[in-house]
């Protein structure tokens, strides 16, 4: 655990959740927030900020340090797409988290058109183009923990 300062690289993300300076955060392990991406089902979504918020809640501390879960959501996601190609499946269903406020993460396999492309596939419609596209009626889609 650590307790957030002004100069933490997610401090504002992280106080826009709610979190203060002084609080205690936690950093996170890769295998909670791969557990938590595998828990969503098909044709829902969640972002970033409601894995980070599980995982404070998890651990009793008032917030996680989004910059450590995007790392570990981006790392997961180029493993399963890697995975893929030799007909492997791991279970990630990586393009089911978006980042903090609901957009399409450019940082996946494929870019954003290609996280576009597999969310069309589970039905989804979006609102924008390029990286400022997010799903429609991202709270109808939003599965929470």
């Amino acid at each position: 655990m650590l307790i957030l300062e002004e100069g933490f690289p997610c401090y504002k993300a992280l106080h826009k959740m709610g979190a203060e300076a002084g609080d205690d955060v936690v950093l996170v392990n890769p295998s909670e927030v791969v557990q938590l991406m595998r828990l969503v089902p098909q044709g829902k979504v969640t972002t970033l900020t409601e894995i980070s918020q599980k995982i404070a809640k998890e651990h009793g501390v008032k917030a996680c340090c989004t910059l450590t879960s995007g790392i570990f959501v981006m790392t997961a996601a180029n493993a399963a797409a890697d995975a893929s190609k030799d007909g492997r499946d791991l279970g990630i269903p990586y393009w089911r988290t978006l980042k903090i406020d609901g957009y399409l993460n450019d940082k996946y396999p494929g870019g954003v058109e290609g996280h576009r492309h597999l969310l069309e596939l589970e039905g989804h419609g979006f609102t924008g183009k390029g990286k400022g596209a997010r799903i429609e009626g991202l709270e109808a889609s939003l599965f929470t923990f």
